[in-house]
C-alpha cells in the first residue's frame, strides 16, 4: 500500500468512527460533522499535531546496523521486541545499556490526508550505546540486542520510547534511527516501510550529556562532526529531523519530533 492509498483508509477509517460515535447521525449530516469537530477538539496533543504539519519527515538511510534482516540480522520477528523500554536485551540476554535516560516521543502525521494521526502505525526505533556500539553488530554486542524496539502508534499517533542517551562516534551527528511501518503486524514481519529517517539529538544537550561520566568516548568524538558536515542531516541542517529537547544529566531527557510521512 502506498503511502498515500495508506492516507486514504486512514482518513477513512477516521470518519467512520466519528460518525459511528455520533448519536442517530449519519456520517454526511451537519450534527455528525459537528460532533466529529468536537470530538477532535477534546485531544489539545491532536489538535496541536495537525495544525503543524509541516513538511514530510525527509527519506534517509537506514544506516549499516539496522537489525531489520536488509543486511544480516533480523530482531524484528524476534519475540519481546515489541516494547516502549528497549534499554535492555531480551532472549538469551538480559544486559542493560548504560547511559543517561532519555525518553524519544514520536508522532506520526499522514501528509496525504491532512496531517491525521497515523493511529495504529508501527514505528521501529533503533541507535547506538552511549559509546557508539550498534547492538547486534559491534563485535563485542553480538549476543545483545537492547536499544532496539517497536511500538503502535496510539489514537494521536504518537509513539514512546524509554532509553539511554546515544553515543557519539567519528563522522556522525548524534541520532537515533527509526521506520515507520503501516501496522504491528507488518513490523513484526519485517514488511513493507513507508518511511526511514533519523531523529537528530540537539547540540546543548549533547554537550551536557557527553560531559558526564560515562560518556567519555563521545565527549571526544563530538566535536568531531557538525549537524551542517553530518553526511545525513547536512543537506538541510537537519531542520526537519531536530528534536525538540528538554530535561538534564540528572533527570533524564526527553525528545520529540513530529514525523510527517
Amino acid at each position: 500500500m502506498s503511502r498515500r492509498s495508506l492516507g486514504m483508509f486512514l482518513g477513512a477509517g477516521t470518519a467512520a468512527a466519528l460518525a459511528a460515535c455520533t448519536p442517530g447521525g449519519s456520517g454526511g449530516s451537519s450534527t455528525s460533522a459537528s460532533a466529529a469537530a468536537t470530538s477532535a477538539a477534546a485531544s489539545p496533543t491532536l489538535t496541536r499535531a495537525i495544525a503543524e504539519c509541516g513538511a514530510e519527515m525527509p527519506q534517509e538511510t537506514a544506516g549499516p546496523f539496522p537489525g531489520d534482516g536488509s543486511n544480516g540480522p533480523n530482531v524484528l520477528e524476534a519475540s519481546g521486541v515489541v516494547r516502549r523500554d528497549i534499554t535492555s536485551s531480551f532472549g538469551t540476554s538480559t544486559s542493560t545499556a548504560q547511559g543517561v535516560p532519555l525518553t524519544v516521543t514520536l508522532t506520526l502525521l499522514d501528509n496525504a490526508n491532512g496531517c491525521i494521526p497515523l493511529a495504529g502505525a508501527a514505528v521501529y526505533a533503533w541507535h547506538c550505546d552511549r559509546d557508539g556500539r550498534y547492538s547486534m553488530y559491534d563485535s563485542a554486542l553480538h549476543s545483545e540486542n537492547y536499544l532496539r524496539g517497536v511500538q503502535v502508534a496510539d489514537a494521536n499517533g504518537q509513539v514512546i520510547f524509554t532509553t539511554i542517551y546515544p553515543g557519539a562516534y567519528n563522522g556522525r551527528w548524534p541520532h537515533i534511527h527509526f521506520e515507520v511501518f503501516e501496522s504491528m503486524s507488518n513490523a513484526t514481519a519485517a514488511g513493507q516501510v513507508l518511511a526511514v529517517s533519523q531523529i537528530a539529538l540537539t547540540e546543548a544537550a549533547c554537550r551536557q550529556v557527553y560531559a558526564s561520566a560515562g560518556y567519555e568516548l563521545s565527549a571526544r568524538n563530538f566535536p568531531r562532526t557538525t549537524l551542517k558536515s553530518d553526511n545525513v542531516f547536512g543537506d538541510d541542517g537537519g531542520i526537519y529531523q531536530l528534536a525538540t529537547m528538554s530535561g538534564s544529566v540528572a533527570a533524564g531527557y526527553a525528545a520529540g519530533l513530529k514525523v510527517t510521512v
